[in-house]
């Protein structure tokens, strides 16, 4: 995982799973993350994430 998505993380307290990636990178945008972590989320495989250790598995391979 990148510097990008492990700081990415900080921004996900609180987060309702299952989340969509629009739901997502809309939380992510209300809560301050920056270009590159937005840029990371877009650019995620998945429409919808179950988990946040699913999406830790997928931030870790696909950032």
């Amino acid at each position: 995982m990148t510097d990008s998505g492990a700081a990415l993380q900080e921004y996900l307290a609180g987060l309702d799973y299952p989340v969509s990636r629009e739901d997502l990178i809309r939380w992510c945008q209300e809560n301050g993350a920056s270009t590159e972590q937005l840029q990371a989320v877009r650019a995620l495989p998945m429409e919808q994430i179950s988990s946040p250790d699913e999406l830790t598995e997928v931030l870790r391979t696909f950032t």
